[in-house]
């Protein structure tokens, strides 16, 4: 029996991982890749304390840090959760392909994963031109034409990226404005190598066995060689909903101020939570904050043998 058992590897799960250990919870961290969409990151510079870091160095030494408290991580997919609580104390089973495991209280930090176009040619391409990951696939693409489709601060950082080995990369923006940082707005327009395309939306994507151009809902169409996809993620929540804890209209797990859902001794952090700003060192603080909080659910509980 597990006093705290952690479902996800990112920021958030690694960071309950080592404060729950710290705090003397038995901890569990089930995860079938530990570190999370911060590895798909090329620069992080705004971790209090570090200048400027990459998004796996980052997960490294999260992962690092909670394997030192002594904190027990097996590579397993979580594929189910049976709420086995009754009025004395909570009590729940994790079911992976592996096994079950039971624990007093859950930490739900399941993350987000990539949202789609969802047009013609994305899914007969992808991986043969049609990326989610800049870092992960952009040095694939030296000295080609390459687009990235999103308005956000992720567009603009890893259009920065992607700069650093294309021959050039368009910026592919649905509105009039990208909503980037101030400071990787900057840098995107002193790039000699980013060009941005304001109002434009990508009808389709052609190519026979590889990405070969873009088609545009103006008619227009652009050759390259990339698409590199970036318009934000879907809250990965099917375990929570299939539990019982109540989700907002985004799919997104509702918690309060403690971290707590609707469902006593389930907490969860991260992005798959209905917190508006989400970053790597929020969802670090609330999986802390769930660390406490179970922490003293289960110091407060009698569990029978």
């Amino acid at each position: 029996m597990y006093d705290f058992l952690i479902i996800g590897g990112g920021c958030s799960g690694l960071s309950a991982a080592m404060y729950g250990t710290r705090l003397g919870l038995k901890t569990l961290t089930l995860a079938e890749l530990p570190g999370g969409l911060i590895t798909t990151t090329h620069l992080v510079e705004n971790w209090p304390g570090i200048v400027s870091t990459s998004g796996p160095d980052l997960a490294s030494a999260l992962l690092t840090h909670a394997q030192a408290t002594g904190a027990e991580m097996k590579n397993e997919r979580a594929l189910s959760i049976e709420n086995l609580s009754d009025d004395k104390c909570t009590k729940f089973k994790v079911k992976t392909a592996s096994g079950e495991y039971d624990a007093k209280t859950l930490l739900i930090a399941t993350g987000t994963k990539h949202k789609r176009l969802n047009v013609p040619g994305e899914r007969e391409l992808e991986n043969r031109g049609v990326s989610y990951c800049a870092l992960c696939d952009g040095a694939f693409f030296k000295n080609k034409v390459v687009c990235i489709v999103g308005g956000g601060d992720s567009a603009a950082k890893e259009s920065l990226f992607l700069a650093e080995h294309a021959e050039k990369v368009y910026i592919v923006v649905r509105k009039d404005i990208l909503r980037a940082e101030p400071i990787n707005a900057k840098r995107v327009e002193q790039n000699p190598k980013i060009e941005v395309l304001y109002n434009t939306q990508i009808e389709e994507i052609v190519g026979n066995d590889k990405v070969e151009k873009v088609r545009f809902k103006d008619g227009k169409e652009l050759e390259l060689s990339g698409v590199f996809v970036a318009i934000g993620h879907d809250a990965q929540t099917e375990l929570a909903k299939n539990l019982g804890v109540e989700l907002n209209n985004k799919s997104e797990i509702i918690i309060n101020r403690k971290t707590e859902t609707n469902i006593p001794g389930v907490f969860a952090a991260g992005d798959c939570c209905d917190t508006e700003f989400k970053q790597a060192i929020t969802g670090s603080a609330e999986a802390v904050t769930a660390s406490y909080f179970a922490y003293h659910l289960v110091t407060s509980q009698e569990y029978s043998a």
